[in-house]
This record gives structure tokens, sequence and C-alpha cells, in this order.
């Protein structure tokens, strides 16, 4: 019996993770994903982190043709994982679903962290390439921006941008960044 303010307990299920069992976990911060039917969770991200992200979120947004959405830790829903990243630019008529179809996706963008660098780098852009996403950013200390466009099923690098620098990328579409202002 759990006394008056214990944690919550649960259990894991029988076989693989599915997106309804990330409804088991607490709005706390973590980010909870699945990985292949595996449970991976990040912990929360710092202010820096999200000061970052809100700023790729205006300067998409400011450059988004009508009917284009851009949303922060959206969800999407692959086979058999459940992923998160950072930034997620959505195709005109999308479902809106909870958890978007990688078809909707035209980009996705993460900020590494110490503490995600290996998945961001090595894991996520696999599943988002094999789920055919066209587009990949991934935004390092500097911050330094290193974009990547699917070619087949693996993504190739397309253009880095140093912090300082500015670029006009045109995958979504075109948008003028600056990885400087990203603080």
């Amino acid at each position: 019996m759990l006394s008056h303010g214990a944690p919550v307990r649960w259990s894991a299920p029988e076989g693989r993770w599915t997106q309804p069992d990330l409804q088991l976990f607490p709005q706390d911060g973590h980010r909870y994903e699945i990985l292949d039917g595996s449970l991976h969770v990040t912990p929360p991200a710092d202010a820096r982190h999200g000061s970052i992200v809100e700023s790729i979120v205006t300067t998409l947004r400011s450059a988004a043709p009508p009917g284009w959405w851009v949303c922060a830790r959206l969800g999407i829903e692959m086979e058999t994982s459940n992923l998160v990243p950072d930034v997620t630019v959505l195709r005109p008529r999308s479902s809106g679903a909870i958890w978007v179809d990688p078809a909707d996706v035209a980009l996705v963008v993460e900020v590494e962290a110490m503490e995600t660098r290996r998945y961001d780098r090595l894991l996520k852009p696999d599943v988002y390439a094999a789920a055919g996403i066209s587009a990949y950013w991934r935004v390092e200390e500097g911050p330094v921006l290193r974009a990547f466009t699917l070619d087949g099923t693996a993504y190739r690098p397309a253009q880095d941008v140093e912090a300082g620098e500015q670029a006009k990328l045109d995958d979504p579409y075109p948008v003028r960044v600056n990885p400087a202002a990203w603080r």
C-alpha cells in the first residue's frame, strides 16, 4: 500500500514500449521517447537550451510560407519509435495529430546537449531518415548549425553555418539563419 505523498509506481509493459505507454509519465521536464520499442529518457533541458530552441522556432516561423507550422517539442510517431525533436516543421495540410505522421514533417531540428550528443548525432538522424523526413538540422555548441538533406535512406551534409555567419538555406523553405543570434 502506498502512503500519501509516496511516488506513483508503474510497471513496464510486457513487450515493446508503445506510444500509449508514454501517457504514464508525468510532465516533469524529462523527455520520454521510444526508440525501436525501447524507452529512452533524457533529463530536463537547461535554460540556455530552451532559449536556443525558442530562437530557432522564431527564425523558422518568420520565414515560413502560409500554411506551414513550426512547433517546439512535437512528437513524431514512426513504426516502432516515438521521437520528440526540439523543433519540427510541418508541411501545409498536416494532420494536426498529437503525434504527427513523418509524411507531414519537412524538417526536424535537434539542439545538442551534453546528455543528448550521441543520441542526436547517431540514433535520431538514422530513425528520421528511415522515416523519410527530408531535412535534419543539428545545432552544436557555438552555436553551429549542421544542415543535412535526405539522400535515399540516409542524410548527407548539406551546409554548415558557423556562429556569427549568416547563410540562406532552402530546405524546407528559403530561410536566412545566423546561429550567433540563437542564444
